[in-house]
């Protein structure tokens, strides 16, 4: 399978302004994207899914990020995410929703895709996303900013923890995250980024961009039905022939 874009943020209540987006990944040959609504919604409605599915050539997945800095409030949060087919990411800047979202199955990936929050990852994190084999996530949407005092800010404290958690082997994905249509790239623009300026060799860009994304798919698929109830089975492609 070709690579991925992890992260394309796009409004669900605007259906015009998705088809735009996708028909751009088309034009620069994008195969694979994982969307993810700007709306604060709990899931992406299956309706919505199959008009998408229909109206691109592009493989769409779906994800939900969830922006929660309190505790309690993960805790409430959390329990609409029992049965979830898609991904799930959690974005904090309180360490112990980041330790508790770690160590929780139902999520995915804990983003520290805002430069707001890179600075908070922790090794007890990393450690915590290894052995519940979920991912981490970087993006490189904060280095493609203008003002160049920010954007040298971002590059130093992305480097460094991007690194941080290679060293400790962890689980990564690398995203785009562009909100302006002025700044999508192909997942290969992204890969030679990440070699050239951030110095992650090709192999391991390559991982984290092509293998890593569908390592989280599986691993969503396999949450998914391990939680079907033990007399009910999904209906494959295969069955309805």
């Amino acid at each position: 399978m070709s690579y991925f874009e992890s992260r394309l943020p796009v409004n669900f209540d605007n259906f015009d302004d998705i088809l735009k987006r996708l028909e751009l990944c088309e034009k620069l040959g994008i195969k694979n994207i994982i969307l993810e609504p700007k709306n604060k919604i709990y899931s992406v409605p299956l309706d919505l899914k199959n008009r998408i599915h229909q109206r691109t050539k592009i493989n769409t997945y779906y994800r939900i990020n969830l922006r929660i800095d309190d505790l309690e409030d993960f805790k409430k949060k959390i329990k609409n995410f029992y049965k979830f087919a898609d991904i799930l990411s959690i974005e904090s800047l309180n360490k112990e929703v980041q330790l508790r979202a770690a160590k929780d199955s139902r999520v995915d990936i804990i983003s520290f895709s805002d430069p707001e929050l890179i600075k908070t990852l922790t090794p007890g994190v990393i450690s915590l996303t290894k052995q519940n084999m979920s991912f981490l996530e970087f993006s490189l949407a904060a280095i493609m900013i203008s003002n160049k005092i920010i954007q040298s800010k971002n590059f130093r404290n992305l480097y460094r923890f991007i690194h941080l958690a290679l060293k400790l082997k962890a689980n990564c994905i690398i995203s785009g995250n562009f909100d302006d249509m002025y700044d999508f790239r192909h997942p290969r623009t992204l890969i030679s980024i990440c070699f050239t300026l951030l110095g992650i060799s090709l192999d391991k860009a390559k991982k984290i961009f092509q293998l890593n994304p569908i390592l989280i798919l599986e691993r969503v698929k396999k949450r998914f039905d391990n939680n079907l109830e033990p007399d009910f089975r999904l209906i494959k492609g295969e069955d309805l022939r």
